[in-house]
């Protein structure tokens, strides 16, 4: 006997493959039977009616920054709600692993903005421990993550602007290698945020090597995605193509009226070096406006010492004028977009203190007007009133870049949602996946609803490595979502972001009814999932999968 079989159901199977009418059965958290109207003979505990709904893998969020959020709110309504059953972690270099004691301060300093906070104690060091604290707090989704390259860097060198000496480099080795043996997916890299940004190609390079031994992936925030993305698209792909690792470009945008349009090149600089044979994709968000921390406007040098040091530089005199004067004009070394992009582009979306609060919502040139002063001088000095954890929603992108991405064969769609408990996060926390299917499927029609789940489904599956899921094929995880074509949508808005969508009625995992019509069941049947693993040698037995 199954336990669940669905019927009258659409099944859109992830492959890209059209829809078709059937039924599913599902027996121990996974898919036993799949196939046309009729084809089950068996007989179940439940029979679910899914009354003409498509029938799709669960959700992969490729993308985001919930390392934290998962711990204090295992659920994951927010997630849940747009049917994702998974989401990748320890994205841009950003993670609360490799946690070294001596320089606690300075981790929280530097993920806080994105990352958050939780109320439960650190109790880990390594990533792999960090892994089986997330697993240990009984998520109702899976999740996976990367060896983050800022937090290692943080933990072995704090943020010394130099190149590390050998010593260091073994340091940071040994870390990413326990980190790819204990499961972790592979490497990513924050090249805008320091100290990423204060590693060159070749120290890249170096690590991925050790990522490379065990088949896993670079993601990259790339340095540049204003005027220096291409010249940032073409140093990360040498990165892959002089260590051999698996190249995936994170967020793929053109950021600044004046770039706009540079996206096709950077498509086109992909699909040359998959050409000569490299691995390399990428994947976007379904918004014109993203969203990260007030301090990645400032020039890299005052980023030195971490954010205590910014701090104390603002207060300078000397600084401050300096800082006028080059955030007035486009650089040569880094990408200044308020240059070409402009104040008003540059939404407040949560800040620390009660004094502040009324600012969340506005522009810094808002700001700027309020308090009689000039936008650069509001900027800093809020900067140093929220001790420099402000976060923002950066209104930079053009449409039309953004459906160019979404088409490409080799991208898949993530959400890069920030952690955000208070002010106005980003839409795309709420509403990504559902606004993939409502906008550009059903309005727009830019893609095939049958490519929106490949997308979301076994393309992330099969990327991340993360076993058998993403794909309705008998063995495979039952992760699922239904849903109505005709009425999915995302309620969330730049004005009113905390709203959840419309148009999902079931979510499973694992097997397990976990979601219904937006009311979570208490069931928590998520893991924390191990790459299945591909590498060279004696470690294979580290690295697997759990379904």
């Amino acid at each position: 006997m199954l336990d669940t079989i669905i019927k009258h159901a659409r099944i859109a199977d992830g492959s890209g493959n059209p829809w078709y009418w059937g039924e599913l059965g599902i027996k121990d958290g996974r898919i036993t039977h799949v196939g046309g109207t009729g084809s089950i003979d068996v007989e179940a505990r439940h029979v679910l009616d899914a009354s003409g709904d498509v029938l799709a893998p669960g959700f992969i969020d490729g993308h985001c920054h919930s390392d934290l959020m998962i711990m204090d709110y295992p659920e994951s309504g927010i997630k849940m709600q747009q049917g994702v059953t998974a989401e990748i972690v320890g994205n841009c270099g950003l993670a609360p692993a490799p946690f070294i004691p001596e320089r606690a301060d300075l981790l929280r300093e530097y993920i806080t903005p994105v990352i958050g906070s939780t109320n439960k104690p650190w109790t880990w060091r390594s990533v792999g421990q960090f892994m089986d604290a997330i697993h240990a707090s009984r998520p109702a989704e899976h999740m996976a993550t990367y060896v983050a390259h800022g937090a290692l860097r943080i933990g072995v060198m704090g943020f010394e602007n130099r190149p590390p000496t050998d010593v260091e480099m073994e340091a940071m080795k040994a870390i990413v290698r326990e980190g790819m043996e204990s499961g972790a997916i592979g490497l990513s890299i924050g090249l805008l945020y320091a100290p990423g940004s204060y590693a060159t190609k070749h120290e890249i390079a170096e690590l991925c090597r050790v990522v490379a031994e065990y088949g896993g992936l670079l993601s990259t925030h790339i340095r540049g995605e204003g005027r220096h993305l291409l010249p940032s698209i073409d140093e990360v792909i040498w990165i892959a193509e002089q260590s051999g690792v698996s190249l995936h470009v994170s967020h793929l945008k053109a950021a600044g009226r004046s770039n706009w349009g540079k996206v096709l090149e950077a498509l086109e600089r992909i699909e040359s070096a998959r050409a000569r044979g490299m691995d390399v994709t990428c994947d976007v968000y379904p918004y014109h406006a993203g969203s990260t921390t007030l301090t990645t406007v400032l020039p890299p040098w005052i980023l030195e010492g971490g954010l205590a040091g910014v701090l104390e530089a603002l207060k300078q005199p000397a600084i401050r004028k300096k800082l006028h004067e080059e955030l007035a004009e486009e650089q040569e070394d880094w990408d200044n977009l308020v240059a070409s992009t402009g104040w008003h582009s540059v939404v407040i979306s949560a800040l620390q203190t009660a004094a502040n609060k009324m600012l969340e919502g506005k522009s810094i040139a808002e700001v700027a007007e309020l308090r009689g002063v000039h936008p650069i001088d509001a900027m800093m000095d809020l900067l140093l009133e929220e001790s420099g954890k402000i976060t923002i929603v950066y209104y930079h992108m053009d449409n039309n870049d953004i459906e160019q991405v979404i088409r490409y064969s080799q991208s898949l769609v993530a959400s890069d949602s920030l952690h955000c408990e208070t002010g106005k996060p980003h839409p795309r926390l709420y509403g990504t996946f559902p606004r993939l299917f409502a906008k550009y499927v059903r309005e727009r029609k830019l893609i095939s609803l049958e490519d929106a789940v490949r997308k979301v489904s076994s393309f992330p599956a099969a990327r991340f490595r993360l076993g058998k899921r993403g794909l309705l094929v008998p063995g495979y995880a039952a992760d699922l979502v239904l849903f109505n074509p005709d009425t999915i949508q995302d309620q969330a808005t730049f004005e009113d972001p905390r709203q959840y969508p419309t148009g999902i009625s079931h979510v499973f995992v694992s097997g397990q009814w976990t979601m219904e019509h937006g009311q979570f069941r208490d069931v928590y049947a998520g893991s924390m999932l191990r790459a299945a693993s591909s590498v060279q040698g004696c470690c294979q037995h580290h690295a697997h999968s759990q379904a």
